[in-house]
């Protein structure tokens, strides 16, 4: 069922509701789900709030259009909504982010007005947890310009043989060498409280060393969202095209890490370790 709101959900009031709720939640691929699609039509743009987002991404500015990936921003409070609630069954507190896979059809002016919908597709089992499928399109009148498909995880203990999902079947599978090295990121500490400010994703887990222990990490990760846009950023982006990334391992901030890339693929790299792998499709 469509459900229309008639303006963007705040997202304090629902981040505040999934973190408590998150205790009670006893996540497992097979429990119900929410399935109601959110639409929001007639959404414009915050042009300072996309500046903001272009600078701590490393998009160029100035141009009239939206970066790639920024109506993953516009969706979000939507998605949150749906995650937040009681019938999603997944914690939202340490929630992570596992790929996201977006088509454009065309390019989006930032002064436009488009309707974003966002959907849970589904639920699967991974070897760490269970995944959550989050749909997102966004239309210019009737036409869909812009879709994604992310993956999140929670994690929790599994049964034996529970190995299903995106992290699966990776180790069965050659990967390909590494690529050529093209730029080295320093990053500071604060980028993940940053680029939260930007987006409005304030998970614990990218803000403080303190929150993100809590959640198993050493420090504050950077947001999967954040080292795919600055990918792209970096790689360049047709008009019409689709992108795929992988968030393979944890950033860890304060870091440096390594920005790679040759013809259509790309990878974010610490040491030897991969973070992010992807892929632009014309």
């Amino acid at each position: 069922m469509s459900v229309v709101l008639t303006g963007s959900p705040a997202l304090a009031p629902l981040l505040a509701r999934g973190a408590l709720l998150s205790p009670f939640k006893r996540p497992r691929p097979d429990a119900g789900f929410p399935h109601d699609r959110l639409v929001l039509p007639g959404l414009r743009v915050d042009l300072a709030r996309l500046a903001a987002y272009e600078r701590v991404c490393g998009f160029a500015a100035g141009d009239g259009l939206l970066p790639l990936t920024y109506p993953h921003v516009l969706g979000f409070p939507l998605a949150m909504r749906l995650m937040s609630g009681r019938d999603f069954p997944l914690p939202l507190l340490g929630l992570v982010h596992t790929s996201i896979d977006i088509t454009r059809h065309r390019a989006l002016p930032a002064s436009g007005a488009y309707e974003v919908a966002v959907r849970v597709a589904g639920l699967a089992p991974h070897r760490r947890g269970t995944e959550a499928t989050v749909v997102t399109e966004v239309r210019d009148g009737s036409a869909a310009v812009w879709e994604s498909t992310s993956t999140y995880l929670a994690r929790h203990r599994t049964t034996a043989g529970a190995s299903a999902g995106a992290g699966a079947g990776a180790a069965g599978r050659e990967e390909p060498g590494p690529l050529p090295a093209v730029a080295e990121w320093h990053l500071a500490g604060d980028l993940g409280r940053r680029y939260g400010a930007a987006s409005g994703d304030r998970n614990p887990i990218h803000l403080h060393p303190l929150t993100a222990r809590l959640f198993g990490f050493p420090r504050a990760i950077a947001h999967g969202m954040w080292t795919v846009a600055r990918c792209l950023a970096a790689h360049g982006t047709p008009e019409s095209v689709r992108a795929r990334a992988d968030f393979r391992a944890p950033v860890l901030l304060p870091g440096t890490v390594t920005y790679a890339a040759a013809g259509d693929r790309f990878e974010l790299r610490g040491g030897d370790r991969v973070h992010v792998s992807g892929r632009v499709e014309r």
